[in-house]
């Protein structure tokens, strides 16, 4: 899905991320990033920008010997979720998932997905980076029902501890902002920032 066949390489090992960009019809390959994240920002929409330019930047060294002499694209995305200025990441154990759950619990918490986009066009670099933030809202979740769902570990490779898309769904109060955002990529932005770029 791009107007000049420039091979696009996705810097996430994320089977949900590759999943979105499927859905919206992108060819492309995917080279999961191997850097090890260092945060060097204070707020979470720049904390994502940061983190998905590392990872984006890792795999551009990695793969632009492939490549010599034609242009190619690197996305690289990183999501964290945030209450009351606390970033949950993903949890190290059942009891953190817990924990977390529980202090989202009929709550208002935000989702921030940050994009960084690396364009190799005509042997020069070009860095584009965004950050998008979406509301979501939980129901009031019971004990019983916080370690229904931890025992399905659906929790364990998600920030937060938890998946919109999956089995936490009915505890979804409601979302103010991008849906794909929350799952970890904000594929109508993305999309957007690519039609600038003259590449879909």
């Amino acid at each position: 899905m791009t107007s000049k066949d420039i091979p696009i390489i996705l810097a996430s090992a994320s089977p949900r991320r590759s999943e979105i960009m499927t859905q919206a019809g992108f060819a492309f390959t995917v080279v999961p990033s191997s850097v090890e994240e260092n945060i060097i920002s204070e707020t979470p929409d720049k904390i994502v920008e940061d983190l998905a330019l590392q990872k984006a930047n890792d795999v551009y060294r990695t793969i632009k010997k492939d490549y010599e002499g034609k242009d190619f694209i690197v996305i690289g995305a990183d999501t964290i979720v945030c209450y009351n200025g606390e970033i949950l990441g993903k949890p190290e154990d059942e009891q953190e998932a817990f924990d977390m759950l529980k202090l989202l619990s009929d709550r208002t918490h935000q989702v921030y997905t940050g994009v960084a986009i690396l364009y190799r066009c005509e042997g020069a670099k070009q860095v584009y980076f965004f950050n998008e933030k979406t509301d979501v809202t939980f129901c009031a979740v019971n004990d019983y029902e916080l370690k229904d769902y931890i025992a399905t570990l659906d929790c364990m490779d998600k920030a937060g501890s938890y998946g919109i898309q999956g089995p936490f769904a009915k505890h979804i109060k409601g979302i103010n902002g991008d849906y794909f955002n929350v799952v970890g990529l904000p594929i109508n932005r993305l999309y957007q920032e690519l039609k600038k770029l003259n590449v879909v």
